[in-house]
């Protein structure tokens, strides 16, 4: 299977971030709004960036990891087209989840809860924040909470061609969410007022249903297209 350049890979992790900015300000906002607190009581907007770079950090490898795993599907059992497919059709739930259509990635959330109950309590231990290595870790731990929006993305990750593309495509959907979760920390009321508006959502949601869609139609085109290439080619022999 043809896989899409990297830029535009890229682009399309970016914008799924971006795209999904509501339900992160709503996943993690109370974090982002209490170093945004500990910002104004004397601390820096450091620590709100340094959250950031250690939750992106996490997204980055668990991007390698199923970019790993992926390619070793596609290598030793073709599944390269099944996991675009994928892909394509968890961005389509995601988009039904964005807007309320269709709650159902709420039980892929739950799946992640194991390794949550063990991981949430290490990062109490590092609240109230006071230093940036505070900040980075809890972020780092952060980034493993269970979410329907980051294993949307890992679902495209994992289509990538190797565990460098992996991480840098994780890395670019971690991004993407950054400028929510900096700005909901320090306006925190009112970005997720907006952010997590119905009409906001909406929008968001649809753009990512067309996305899934096209991702999901790209696979099948191009299967169609090997087809026919393949019995005109028989055709001639």
């Amino acid at each position: 299977m043809i896989e899409p350049p990297l830029n535009a890979s890229l682009a399309a992790m970016l914008a799924i971030g971006l795209l999904g900015a509501g339900h992160c300000v709503g996943m993690c906002g109370g974090i982002a709004s209490a170093l945004g607190f500990a910002a104004r009581d004397g601390g820096s907007l450091h620590l709100i960036i340094a959250y950031n770079l250690g939750r992106i950090t996490s997204y980055a490898v668990a991007g390698a990891l199923v970019a790993l795993v992926g390619q070793w599907g596609e290598s030793y059992l073709a599944l390269g087209p099944v996991l675009r497919i994928v892909s394509g059709v968890v961005l389509i739930l995601m988009g039904c989840y964005l807007a309320g259509w269709w709650r159902v990635l709420v039980r892929l959330e739950k799946i992640g809860g194991a390794l949550w109950k063990r991981i949430q309590p290490l990062s109490v231990k590092l609240l109230p924040v006071r230093s940036l290595p505070q900040a980075l870790v809890l972020g780092m731990l952060w980034g493993w909470l269970p979410c329907g929006l980051v294993y949307t993305a890992l679902a495209y990750a994992a289509t990538s061609a190797n565990t460098m593309e992996g991480a840098l495509a994780m890395a670019a959907f971690g991004l993407g969410t950054a400028p929510a979760m900096v700005a909901g920390g320090l306006f925190a009321a009112r970005v997720r007022t907006f952010l997590q508006s119905h009409a906001v959502r909406t929008i968001a949601a649809v753009i990512m249903i067309a996305f899934g869609v096209w991702t999901v139609a790209g696979v099948v085109m191009h299967g169609q297209h090997v087809a026919t290439h393949s019995d005109h080619s028989a055709h001639q022999h």
